[in-house]
């Protein structure tokens, strides 16, 4: 056992208590890794708003750190290895057979249950377990409990307080751009929503895929601005009255590609009508269990318009985190614009900020 740090979310409470708890040592398949910096997203709020994850849980799941210990049958990862953290899956399914594990077959129980394959946890406070194995880590603690199959060897060159977020929100906003629709050089794109997921779309449609127009869209000024800081060609308000026009007067053909973010739905449905015939539409947000959006089929059809689901930015991470740190390291990919860093004890104050809107990707760094 190891001692360890975590911030426990507890039945009886949404707020986060530090605790001082037990991590067992890694079985013969596991990694042990002492975590640095752990990013906050907005999956975190989602699990701990459901029911479907057992209490007491550690949460986090855009974790970096150092690998300090490995079991037995391990091969890909020693002590002292830099790593980042993603998201599990099972290896074996025809979805991670075809580098594409976002699509696993045991995508949920291996990443919201907080459970072993075998249904054990790694946590425990005496003999109280606590749910372990959120998206494969639970990184809001001083150390995790991995797999070979969700750790990414990360580049001396790279501070580890940055890379947590590589894991999930900034691969899945990157990637539905680079991966997933495969956006063109000189093509139109329209993010919708401008926080940490759509701002990575905004940079990767922007400055690696050389998207002609970006367009973003929001309901906080102060994020239109930053999304024109980091690419975006053009903002528009989100409420405003004359929306479709002030995108048909940007695209009057129609926009290329849309990426969701926001998981609102009205504004979804609005801005079908505003893809060019044979555009498409990627569903990138977390959407509400049996949410639905109604369209017309008829449209579909004869525009040849595309509706796409995006899981983590349909991303092989072994190939892709390393690919997004080298757009990182030469600078197109500015990430370090949309960051803050706050200490461990100031978690729920972290939380507090992100889901108000103050932060847009907040990292949490543990105590050293």
């Amino acid at each position: 056992m190891t001692q360890i740090q975590a911030a426990v979310l507890r039945p009886d409470s949404n707020t986060l208590v530090l605790e001082n708890i037990e991590l067992e040592a890694p079985r013969e398949n596991e990694v042990l890794v002492k975590i640095i910096a752990t990013g906050i997203c907005h999956t975190d709020m989602v699990l701990r708003d459901a029911s479907v994850t057992k209490r007491p849980v550690v949460l986090g799941h855009e974790g970096a750190g150092i690998v300090e210990q490995v079991g037995s049958d391990v091969i890909a990862f020693k002590p002292g290895d830099r790593v980042a953290m993603s998201f599990s899956s099972c290896g074996v399914c025809p979805s991670c057979a075809k580098h594409v594990p976002g699509y696993c077959t045991q995508f949920f129980p291996l990443n919201i249950l907080g459970r072993r394959a075998d249904g054990s946890t790694s946590l425990a406070k005496g003999s109280e377990p606590i749910t372990s194995h959120i998206f494969g880590q639970s990184s809001f603690a001083t150390h995790a409990i991995c797999s070979e199959n969700n750790l990414v060897k990360v580049d001396d060159a790279i501070p580890l307080e940055i890379v947590g977020p590589f894991g999930c929100g900034f691969q899945t906003g990157a990637g539905a751009v680079l991966n997933s629709l495969q956006v063109p050089k000189g093509a139109s794109v329209m993010v919708l929503g401008a926080g940490a997921v759509g701002l990575s779309a905004v940079m990767a449609a922007a400055h690696i895929a050389a998207a002609e127009t970006v367009i973003a869209v929001d309901i906080h000024d102060s994020r239109l601005e930053l999304a024109r800081s980091v690419g975006a060609t053009h903002c528009v308000h989100g409420a405003s009255n004359e929306f479709d026009s002030e995108i048909k007067s940007i695209c009057p053909a129609g926009v290329d590609y849309i990426i969701d973010t926001t998981a609102y739905l009205p504004l979804v449905e609005r801005c079908v009508n505003l893809l060019v015939s044979q555009g498409t539409l990627a569903l990138v947000a977390g959407y509400a269990l049996n949410a639905k959006v109604s369209f017309d089929a008829s449209m579909f059809m004869t525009s040849g318009k595309k509706i796409q689901g995006v899981m983590e930015g349909d991303s092989d991470i072994k190939e892709f985190i390393p690919r997004l740190l080298e757009y990182y390291k030469q600078g197109q990919f500015p990430v370090d614009r949309i960051i803050k860093y706050y200490d461990l004890v100031d978690i729920n104050q972290a939380i507090e900020d992100a889901e108000c809107g103050a932060t847009i990707k907040a990292i949490i760094k543990m105590p050293a």
